[in-house]
């Protein structure tokens, strides 16, 4: 078994981050659910743009279910050991989920383009069919990713500290405490989660490129509303990419465990997606309304 460290030893803290990792865990479940039933119960909300939004809420709701009822539970425990193989579990869904996500992330910066840049081709380009094809390529992606940092995590050999300086298991901080050189295990997997989200943020700000650029030349209300919406998509994929970079571009042996930086993509992202994309969408926000009253 190893260790957990968790956020702090302090007991006073530690409540506190109880009950603020618990409303925020609360806030991901309940803002995401409403935005799944509000996209699957309204028929104007059957555009590719909400299709993908809905899959983006599933997958962010199974992002913070990995990480979050554990580290709620270890802040009310004195001691936060958490067994092998539950570990390599916590490992293998955090990377399945979170490659899936940034995959469906470009896959939305790409509709976006699609529909401002080529709007007259948009129906054609992305169908339904096509739509499902890209969530299931972003699906099977994720879970190639994750079975790699997986199967060269578990062949490792551990035989001495059993402490993890961080309130889950991740990659970087599990393989430095393996008792064998690690040099080449490091940068197979700094290359493989690394490289995917440097190529993935990149290609998103190719696209928002393309289409600041279509906005200069012919700018109209119809663009403004839809300069909204990347702009929302700009947010999330800033907390989401910018720390997973930080952590995942560098050599593990190196690795300082930033606690602040992992709660940020792990914690604050998920909160942040239903926040942005009902508050910055008029037409969600209308479907939502239209939700509540026939419910009451």
């Amino acid at each position: 078994e190893f260790i957990l460290l968790g956020l702090s030893d302090t007991r006073e803290l530690q409540v506190l981050f109880f009950t603020f990792f618990l409303l925020a865990y609360a806030m991901v479940l309940l803002g995401n659910l409403l935005i799944i039933v509000t996209v699957r119960t309204d028929p104007k909300l059957s555009s590719p743009m909400y299709l993908l939004l809905c899959n983006l809420s599933f997958i962010d709701i199974c992002y913070t279910s990995v990480t979050s009822p554990r580290m709620l539970v270890d802040l009310l425990s004195q001691r936060k050991a958490i067994a092998f193989e539950d570990c390599i579990a916590q490992l293998f869904f955090l990377h399945f989920v979170g490659a899936s996500e940034m995959f469906l992330l470009t896959v939305m910066a790409y509709d976006r383009y699609t529909a401002i840049c080529k709007p007259l081709h948009y129906t054609d380009i992305m169908s339904r069919r096509v739509c499902w094809v890209l969530v299931s390529a972003c699906w099977a992606g994720g879970f190639l990713h994750s079975i790699v940092q997986t199967l060269l995590t578990v062949q490792l050999p551990f035989c001495g500290p059993k402490t993890i300086d961080n309130y889950f298991c991740d990659v970087p901080p599990v393989i430095r405490l393996a008792c064998t050189d690690i040099y080449v295990i490091e940068w197979l997997m700094a290359s493989n989660s690394g490289l995917i989200s440097l190529v993935c943020f990149l290609v998103l700000v190719t696209s928002y490129m393309f289409i600041l650029v279509t906005m200069r030349v012919r700018f109209t209300e119809g663009h403004w509303k839809a300069l909204s919406t990347c702009a929302s998509h700009v947010m999330v994929v800033t907390l989401f990419f910018v720390p997973c970079m930080f952590i995942y571009l560098q050599p593990f042996s190196t690795f300082s465990s930033n606690k602040l930086i992992c709660v940020i993509y792990t914690v604050f992202s998920p909160v942040m997606n239903p926040l942005i994309y009902t508050l910055r969408n008029n037409e969600v926000k209308a479907s939502m309304w239209k939700l509540w009253k026939r419910c009451r």
